[in-house]
């Protein structure tokens, strides 16, 4: 059993606040194959409740956090725009690494966004 996990936040950086509700899909890719491992939402901290990979369940591969930021934009009154410039944010990285914690957050506006691998 590994001992690794993923976890995620999200901070609107457009209010300075973090972003509730948004919700999050997790794939693994295998080659042109997604598979859908997991779909979490957001709490009021930005977070997710439990890891979106828990220990146990980590393995080396190829994996894709898919932000429903659109929806997220719609509710939180940023200026409305159809289409939304951002609308489903995918954010591909690996793991290499089965016995360590990833951590990929996304810093969100309605205009851009960033990530990193965080602690």
């Amino acid at each position: 059993m590994s001992a690794g996990y993923l976890t995620t936040h999200v901070l609107d950086t457009a209010r300075g606040l973090p972003a509730g509700g948004m919700t999050i899909t997790l794939y693994r890719i295998d080659g042109a194959n997604r598979l859908k491992l997991a779909t979490v939402q957001t709490n009021s901290d930005g977070r997710t409740e439990t890891p979106i990979l828990p220990k146990g369940q980590c393995v080396t591969g190829t994996y894709e956090l898919v932000f429903d930021a659109g929806a997220y934009l719609d509710r939180s009154g940023a200026t409305p725009e159809s289409p939304r410039f951002l609308d489903e944010i995918p954010i591909r990285f690996g793991i290499s690494d089965t016995e360590a914690h990833y951590h990929v957050p996304l810093l969100l506006s309605p205009f851009g966004f960033s990530t990193y691998r965080g602690s």
